[in-house]
């Protein structure tokens, strides 16, 4: 890692155009994701710090440019800050030392008559020469610009013109002093210069202003490339663990709605191929779990079947010959043995069909049912029932589709509906609600029996349980598996069923079913 970055600074600052430079950061993308592809021992941690660093780098990159980007701006504009400050003081020193060799000229001509002249004009004169001189000299020290340079050259020469009249006129007896032209020359020289100077410290400046636009602009398009990089990074990452985390999820919704036939691979970091490994082991032993219990009702059934024929036989004689002996006693008894063979036949059948739920899943596949229509088909047919009992049904049905195995849904209702049958009194209500809570479909029956207590809540979807309710009650006998399938099938459809409170000041069972209203294949 500390080599790469060492070369993804040195390819940001050696490559300033951008073409070059998303080149290079391209190219280290391509890297880093050809680590992250290959490297198969890469865990969720070590994922999750190669994905903050990775998110971080640019960043820190971005503000090193911008700070390496504004020392040097900072570092141009004091240059040209110092420089043009020099300049300008030196300007100003020859504009002075100008005006005062015009003065100190006109003076001395002014005095030209020998009786009159003194001897230290002269030499005031050429003092101020020399003030000027020097101050020319110190300005084309300071590398002033070509056309400033020569203004300053043509300066001279208009000064030294000027000179050599002075002092001409001084050895002449009719002295051809210095026009007026001469002077006027002089200034308007001073002038030009000082007009060019002060074009020279506008372009100057204006150029830095350029230049700081462009390392603005350089900085906002290189800062723009590494966040953009910096979010390949981060959507990558994401999508390595989005991925392998619906691997996840969708296995485990497989596990709980009994497809155990495909097998479990997780693709990603290695401590989630780990859980992958561990659900695909938690898979062949609930498989191997699935085929003993299945193994184990069809043999139990079978076992029963042969045994409960014969019984059946010798019970229907029992009854025959109760009839013609015209005995109430061996009546009874046979009627007795007769009902309890039944219930012996019914709980064979429902061993043989709840062993049977995940048998065939292939004949088991999911198509689009309306849930409406299913809940009146199935109210149909439990007209008799409700009408027997005088059991009144009330309902609130929103229509709404699911995915799932209509013939399962449709067990699902009708177990619901025959428990609440069984435990409400005559003249009792049922209470029925089908809705669409955003992402699952719900369905409540809540009937006004015993109900269900609380410490038997997490028991009674177990095969065979049987609460404190059914005991003593003949009519709500049964296999007791009816909720056992229930779950099962619920289950299939990766959804949960639950006993929940009663309605206030109601006191019956209640049961509610939630299922998702698309599932994961």
């Amino acid at each position: 890692m500390k080599e790469f970055i060492t070369h993804f600074v040195l390819d940001i600052f050696k490559k300033p155009d951008v073409s070059r430079f998303t080149s290079a950061l391209s190219g280290k993308l391509n890297a880093i994701l050809s680590q992250i592809k290959f490297k198969k021992s890469l865990s969720l941690k070590s994922l999750i710090v190669l994905g903050f660093v990775i998110a971080v780098i640019p960043l820190f990159l971005a503000v090193l440019y911008a700070a390496f980007g504004m020392r040097e701006t900072s570092a141009l504009g004091r240059t040209i800050n110092s420089q043009v400050f020099e300049q300008t003081k030196t300007i100003r020193q020859v504009l002075q030392k100008t005006a005062d060799i015009e003065r100190k000229a006109r003076l001395f001509i002014l005095l030209s008559d020998p009786a009159l002249r003194q001897p230290y004009e002269r030499e005031s004169y050429e003092t101020a020469r020399a003030s000027f001189k020097q101050a020319l000299n110190e300005l084309l020290k300071l590398n002033v610009a070509n056309k400033i340079a020569l203004l300053v050259n043509e300066l001279s020469e208009k000064e030294n013109l000027i000179y050599q009249q002075v002092i001409s006129s001084t050895t002449e007896d009719n002295p051809g002093l210095p026009v007026d032209e001469a002077f006027q020359g002089l200034r308007e020289a001073s002038n030009t210069l000082s007009r060019e100077f002060e074009n020279h410290v506008d372009h100057e400046f204006n150029e830095l202003r350029l230049q700081s636009e462009s390392l603005e602009q350089g900085l906002l398009t290189k800062a723009a490339v590494l966040l953009f990089i910096s979010f390949i990074f981060i959507v990558t990452l994401l999508v390595i663990l989005s991925r392998s985390l619906r691997q996840l999820d969708v296995s485990i919704r497989r596990l709980g709605s009994g497809e155990l036939k495909q097998p479990i691979t997780v693709t990603g970091p290695a401590d989630l191929r780990y859980l992958g490994d561990r659900l695909e082991w938690l898979r062949t032993h609930l498989m191997e779990l699935e085929v003993s219990k299945q193994q184990f009702m069809h043999n139990v059934a079978r076992e029963i079947e042969q045994p409960l024929a014969g019984i059946r036989e010798g019970t229907e004689w029992l009854v025959n010959a109760a009839d013609k002996a015209s005995d109430s006693a061996e009546q009874a008894l046979a009627l007795s043995l007769s009902a309890n063979v039944e219930k012996l036949k019914t709980v064979s059948e429902e061993l043989v069909r709840y062993s049977q739920i995940n048998v065939k899943p292939e004949l088991n596949r999911k198509q689009s049912v309306n849930m409406k229509d299913l809940l009146e088909a199935v109210i149909k047919d439990y007209e008799t029932p409700l009408q027997a009992k005088s059991i009144t049904l009330k309902k609130l049905v929103r229509p709404i589709e699911i995915s799932g195995i209509k013939e399962q849904l449709r067990n699902i209702i009708e177990e619901l509906l025959s428990n609440a049958v069984k435990y409400s009194p005559v003249g009792g209500e049922i209470r029925i609600m089908l809705r669409d809570s955003g992402t699952q479909m719900e369905l409540e029956v809540e009937d006004e029996g015993p109900g269900i207590e609380p410490d038997e809540r997490a028991h009674v979807f177990e095969p065979f349980f049987r609460g404190k309710a059914a005991e003593g009650d003949d009519a709500a006998e049964g296999p007791g598996l009816g909720l056992a399938i229930v779950k099962e099938y619920v289950a299939n459809h990766q959804g949960k069923v639950d006993v929940i409170d009663a309605r206030q000041d109601q006191q019956g069972a209640r049961l509610r079913v939630q299922i998702p209203i698309s599932q994961d294949a």
